[in-house]
C-alpha cells in the first residue's frame, strides 16, 4: 500500500499475553480453527457436481436417503484443507429448503473445530451468543461426536465441532466415499490447485458492523485486527466500510463489511437486497500457484471479474518486483498488492449462482498479510461495472 492510503487502515497491535487475561468467550484455547463451511442450496447433488468439476474438490462423503435421512441430502466436498459441505431439503417445509427459499444458495454455516464443544457453547452463551442447539452428543461405531450452534449473521449458524474421539469419517450418519459403490468407477476429479480457506468475509446492514465486532471479540474471544473506512473503499459512486477480526492463533480471519452513505447502490446493498439480509458474501482461498490455479480454473468454465488493462501499465511502479510475469497477470485479471510485509496476488471470480450474492477469491501469498488495500478501488470499480450490468447501479 502507498500513498496516503495508510491514513484509512487502522491496524490493532495486541499485546498476546497482556491482553489473554482480558479475553472474554470461548476463544481463548478452544477454537482451533475452521472445521467446514456447509452451504444451503436448491439441489446439493448438482452442487457437488458444480463444486467437483468447476473447483476441483472430490467428494469424501455423503448423507441422505441411501444412509437413512429422509429429511435432507449432504455432500462433503474436499481439496487441500479446504471442507465444504452441501445440504439440500428432500422434505417439504424443512428449515434448510426455506432458507434457500429466502437467501438462494450459500453458506449457513460457518463450523470451527474446537477442543470443548460444550464448553464453547456454555462461555459463548455466557458473553451474548444466541443458543440454537445446545451440546449434543453422537455416538456411533467410529467414537464420540459432539456440536452445539448459536446464532449467526442474520440466519446463518456459528458450530462448534468437537471430533477429536471420532473417526476419520466426516460425521455420524453420513457414508465415506469407499463406502459409495455409485462411485467406484467415478474418476478423480483433477485438482483445482486450492489449498486452505484464508478468510470469509460476512456483508451486514449499515450500523450493524461494531456490534458484531464487539460480539465476535465477547462471546467468542478474537481480536479486532485491522478496519478500512469508507475513504479508502470507496469509488466514484459508493462506498463501504470494513473491520477484520481474527482467532487468538490467527487461524481464522473473518472480515465483515457494511455500507456506507454514497451516490448508488453499493455491492454491499446488492447483497443485501438479493441475499434478504446479512451473510457471507465471498471465501478467499489460497493457492501456491495462482497462475496455474486461474488457468486451470478458467479452462473449467469458472467466470472471473475483469479489470482494465490500463491497471498493468503501473503495476511494477506500485508493487516493486514480483516473481510473476506481469504480462501473464495482465492475461488472466490477476491484481497484485505490497505491503511492508511482502506481496499478494489475487482475483475474484463472478457470482456462482444467479442472485448476486456468494463469490470467491483466490489468493496466493508472499509474506503479506492484509488483504489487497491497494487493489480495492480497482476490485470494486470492476464489481460496479457487473451491478450495473445487472441493472442494480
Amino acid at each position: 500500500m502507498t500513498g496516503n492510503g495508510l491514513n484509512h487502515i487502522q491496524f490493532e497491535n495486541f499485546s498476546f499475553s497482556r491482553r489473554a487475561n482480558e479475553r472474554s468467550g470461548c476463544g481463548q484455547g478452544l477454537i482451533l480453527g475452521l472445521d467446514h463451511l456447509e452451504f444451503y442450496v436448491g439441489n446439493a447433488k448438482q452442487a457437488a457436481y458444480f463444486y467437483e468439476h468447476q473447483f476441483g474438490f472430490t467428494q469424501t462423503a455423503f448423507r441422505g436417503l441411501e444412509t437413512g435421512d429422509r429429511k435432507t441430502a449432504s455432500y462433503v466436498m474436499e481439496q487441500g484443507a479446504i471442507r465444504f459441505v452441501l445440504t439440500s431439503a428432500i422434505a417439504p417445509n424443512h428449515p434448510t429448503g426455506n432458507h434457500v427459499a429466502v437467501h438462494g444458495d450459500g453458506v449457513a454455516v460457518i463450523a470451527f473445530a474446537v477442543t470443548d464443544a460444550a464448553r464453547a457453547h456454555r462461555e459463548s452463551v455466557q458473553q451474548g451468543a444466541l443458543s440454537v442447539t445446545p451440546p449434543t452428543d453422537i455416538e456411533d461405531s467410529h467414537g464420540l461426536f459432539r456440536f452445539a450452534t448459536v446464532r449467526g449473521y442474520g440466519d446463518g449458524l456459528f458450530k462448534f465441532v468437537e471430533r477429536q474421539h471420532y473417526g476419520d469419517i466426516f460425521a455420524p450418519g453420513f457414508a465415506s466415499r469407499r463406502f459409495m459403490p455409485c462411485l467406484d468407477n467415478a474418476p478423480e476429479p483433477t485438482a483445482g490447485g486450492l489449498n486452505a480457506i484464508d478468510h470469509v468475509v460476512a456483508n451486514v446492514e449499515q450500523g450493524a458492523m461494531d456490534r458484531w465486532v464487539n460480539f465476535f471479540v465477547q462471546a467468542f474471544g478474537f481480536e479486532l485486527l485491522v478496519h478500512f473506512d469508507d475513504q479508502l473503499i470507496s469509488t466514484e459512486h459508493s462506498a463501504l466500510m470494513s473491520k477484520v477480526v481474527q482467532a487468538p492463533t490467527g487461524s481464522i480471519k473473518l472480515p465483515i463489511n457494511e455500507p456506507a452513505p454514497g451516490q448508488r447502490t453499493s455491492q454491499i446493498e446488492e447483497y443485501l437486497r438479493f441475499h434478504r439480509g446479512p451473510g457471507v458474501q465471498h471465501i478467499a482461498l489460497t493457492t501456491h500457484d495462482i497462475i496455474k490455479t486461474v488457468r486451470r480454473l478458467k479452462a473449467a468454465g469458472v467466470e472471473f471479474l475483469t479489470v482494465p488493462q490500463t491497471y498493468y501499465d503501473t503495476l511494477e511502479a506500485r508493487v516493486g518486483n514480483i516473481h510473476e510475469p506481469i504480462d501473464q497477470l495482465a492475461e488472466l485479471g490477476i491484481l497484485a498488492d505490497r505491503n511492508a510485509d511482502g506481496y499478494l496476488l489475487q482475483i475474484f471470480t463472478q457470482p456462482v449462482a444467479d442472485r448476486p450474492t456468494l463469490f470467491f477469491e483466490i489468493i496466493e501469498r508472499h509474506g503479506a498479510v492484509g488483504f489487497g488495500e491497494g487493489n480495492f478501488k480497482a476490485l470494486f470499480e470492476s464489481i460496479e461495472r457487473e451491478q450495473a450490468r445487472r441493472g442494480n447501479l
